[in-house]
Parts: C-alpha cells; sequence; structure tokens
C-alpha cells in the first residue's frame, strides 16, 4: 500500500478523538533545530488572536487487537486496515512541515498486539523527530492503557502533551462495552503522568537542575464520550470534576458518540441533539473551571441532565433567585462571575471601574457585560430594569425568548456555522 493511501485510511481513522486541543507548551525554538510550539500551542482549533493552528492528526495503526463495540477500528470491524512503520510517519511529518501544512503531530493508534508494543512504535517515532530529524515543534501523543509505567514516563519527555481517554465515565458501562478494558488499567497511567509532572516541576525548581527536560510541559487531557450510554450528564460532570480535582487534568474534552454501529442493542441507532448536549457539558465545563462552580450545584440526582432550552448558568441563577437581584457596585469577585452575562474578564472591570464612582447599566453595556441576561440579576445603585414581576417562570421565559435555539416551543440542533449571538461558552 503506498503512502498516500495509507495516509488517506489512517488520518480519517484518528478524526473522533477530540482531546486535541493544546497550550502551555514551553518548547522553545533552538538553533539548528526546526519549529517553535511556545506560543501559542498546536492544534486544529483558534488561537487567542485568532489564528487557525494545524497539526497532522493521524493514527500509527488501525489494526486493533480490542473490539470495543463503539470503536471504527474495532477488531471485528469489516474495513481497510493500515499502519505506518515509525519510518514512515517520521518522513511525512517533516516532509507535510517543511511545506508548511502543519505545525506539530498528534499521534494515536489503535492498540498494535499489545499496549506495551504500541508504546514502544510510537516512541520511536516521536524520540526520531527529536533526536534525528531536531523537530521541536508541538507533539500531542495518545498514551496506551495497560503500557509500562517506564513506557509513559519515556514517551513524557518527548511529549508536549499527553492524552489518556477515559470515554466511559462508569466502570459498569466500560464493561459492557470495552470488556477488554478496565478503568483502574485507564487510571494507572493518568495518575502516573500526574505524579511525573509534580516531581519534574519540583525538581526544575532547584537551581542546580535548571536544564533537565520538562515532562509533558503542556499537561493531560482526558476524553468523555457522549451518548453511547445512558450516563447522565451529572454522573459525566462528576468524573470531570474528579479529572480537574485529583489528576490536576488541563482539559477535559466530550464528544458526541457517532453511530457507526448497525443492529446492536448495546448501542443507540440514533443520538437525540448531540452537538447541542455536547455544548452543554462544554458550558458545565467552563463553570467548573473559571467560575468556581461545583457539579451538586449545577446538576444533582434529581435534575441529573442539563435543561436543553437554558445554558447551565442561567439555570442556576434562576433557581436561586433567592440570593438575587444582587448590586453590582458591592457585589465579592465570586458572587460577580454567577451573574448571568458576566464572565471573568467583565467581572474584573466591574471589580476597578467602581473603585473611583459606582456604576450605571450604561456603563456596565461598556465594559462588556450582556445586559439582556444579566439585567434580571442586577440591581446597580439600588435600580432594577429587569421585569416588575421577579418570578422564576417569568425570567425563564424571557431569557429562552432571546435564546435562536428556540423556536415556536421546539428545541433546534446548534449548526456551528450559523452566526448565533446567543451561543456563547463565558458569561
Amino acid at each position: 500500500m503506498d503512502l498516500s493511501k495509507k495516509i488517506q485510511i489512517l488520518a480519517n481513522g484518528a478524526k473522533y478523538d477530540v482531546s486535541c486541543s493544546s497550550s502551555g507548551s514551553n518548547r522553545k525554538s533552538q538553533k539548528g533545530a526546526l519549529g517553535n510550539s511556545s506560543m501559542p500551542g498546536i492544534c486544529h482549533s483558534w488561537a487567542d488572536d485568532g489564528r487557525c493552528i494545524s497539526l497532522l492528526k493521524i493514527l500509527l495503526s488501525n489494526n486493533c487487537s480490542y473490539d470495543c463495540i463503539y470503536c471504527v477500528n474495532r477488531r471485528s470491524s469489516d474495513f481497510e486496515r493500515a499502519e505506518f512503520t515509525p519510518d514512515e510517519l517520521v518522513k511525512i511529518t517533516m516532509n507535510f512541515y517543511r511545506r508548511n501544512y502543519i505545525e506539530g503531530l498528534f499521534l494515536s493508534s489503535a492498540v498494535i498486539k499489545t499496549p506495551n508494543n504500541t508504546m514502544e512504535k510510537m516512541i520511536e517515532v516521536i524520540k526520531k523527530l527529536r533526536s534525528d530529524e531536531g523537530f521541536n515543534g508541538y507533539i500531542h501523543l495518545k498514551g496506551i492503557p495497560g503500557a509500562d509505567n517506564r513506557l509513559i514516563e519515556e514517551a513524557g519527555k518527548y511529549a508536549d502533551r499527553m492524552s489518556i481517554n477515559l470515554e466511559i465515565p462508569t466502570s459498569k458501562n466500560l464493561m459492557l462495552l470495552a470488556p477488554q478494558k478496565e478503568s483502574k488499567e485507564i487510571i494507572k497511567p493518568i495518575e502516573h503522568i500526574k505524579n511525573q509532572i509534580i516531581v519534574n516541576r519540583e525538581e526544575n525548581k532547584n537551581r542546580f537542575v535548571r536544564n533537565r527536560d520538562l515532562f509533558v510541559p503542556a499537561g493531560q487531557t482526558t476524553q468523555f464520550m457522549i451518548g453511547a450510554t445512558n450516563d447522565t450528564d451529572y454522573l459525566i460532570m462528576k468524573a470531570s470534576e474528579a479529572m480537574y480535582g485529583k489528576y490536576f487534568m488541563k482539559r477535559v474534552y466530550y464528544s458526541s458518540y457517532v453511530p457507526i454501529v448497525e443492529n446492536n442493542s448495546l448501542l443507540p441507532a440514533k443520538v437525540e441533539l448531540p452537538k447541542l448536549r455536547e455544548h452543554r457539558l462544554y458550558q458545565g465545563d467552563w463553570l467548573l473551571r473559571f467560575y468556581h462552580f461545583r457539579v451538586d450545584e449545577i446538576l444533582d440526582r434529581k435534575q441529573p441532565n442539563f435543561d436543553m432550552f437554558l445554558d447551565p448558568k442561567c439555570n442556576w441563577a434562576i433557581n436561586n433567585l433567592d440570593i438575587f437581584p444582587v448590586e453590582i457596585n458591592r457585589a465579592e469577585y465570586r458572587m460577580l462571575l454567577r451573574i448571568p452575562g458576566v464572565g471573568p474578564v467583565s467581572a474584573r472591570k466591574i471589580m476597578a471601574a467602581r473603585r473611583f464612582s459606582n456604576l450605571t447599566f450604561e456603563d456596565l453595556k461598556r465594559i462588556g457585560v450582556v445586559l439582556k441576561r444579566a439585567k434580571y440579576f442586577i440591581t446597580c445603585s439600588g435600580k432594577y430594569f429587569g421585569d416588575k414581576d421577579f418570578s422564576r417562570e417569568k425570567i425563564r421565559i424571557k431569557l429562552i425568548g432571546e435564546d435562536p435555539k428556540y423556536n415556536n416551543g421546539k428545541l433546534n440542533q446548534i449548526n456551528f456555522f450559523d452566526q448565533y449571538p446567543g451561543i456563547f461558552i463565558g458569561g
């Protein structure tokens, strides 16, 4: 099989992994080396300054020895298989980089025979890129659960970021859909990477060993698959909270299940509103990371799934009307963050501006507060500009009416190519 055919097959097989966004690496350019991943990081995403960043996202092999029911690369699946040699993939990466097609590499793989065998081949690729080719650009490596810790450690010396995907948040469903995997075997390398990052950072604080190699300088990520099982948003978000709190995860990603298996009673034939649910999970994730919320504040076992009509922050606010409206000129920073329409940047601007004078609604608009949401939950110098009927039902109706996803009592799937002003992450 020629290289162009392998690229076509193995690049297509890698598209289901979304945990490839990256930032935070500090691998500077060096004399005689190629590439620089320090600013702003390499990914299939948008940089802070608006630039689109590209990388080669590809599998080493799709010839898997596992038979996970939900996976397109499962052993029992009948489709064309392909596998690169380490030298082939090194050659492709360098040629693509020199032609300015890419700025880095996201390398994943199906399990070739055993986890150790797979990791050894992947390490050979990134080691040759770094040592033989002098490639100093961004490398994101997908770790293989079940591989020895020594291989995880060696990989971390060459990769800027690593990811170990949990996929299924509960052990019961993981065992059902992926009988060859165990939750504890997936958690082991995640914990080991966390521990090695901590050790490496502490050692590098020593001024006598300042030139030590960094270990996974951009941190680690993971991914949950959404919709293949009956796991609720509450269970998924609790698992994410544990990843951030216990394992210092840089990011948790959420990927909607794409039905690829026909006539299997264990998998849904269709997933309802997959992108909208995915969007709500990312909004909830944002609240955990930047707004100081806990999962139990925005979801619980009585209400285990996000409201599809309201974003999680607005939904929390109308369920806690007893603490609103908030006086914008006196509220503490953390309380400002909990007001719908106020994000971290606008909250800091409010804190700075009100030291000189009391703020008005016009001031808030200039600062960047989204008043069409915030006005129902705030006062400015005692003045309230929301509806006189300060009730949960009335405010909910008003907020839903501002959202273009809501159309005559029906909920529409998000189209990310439409310019919807109501679709937002922060605030």
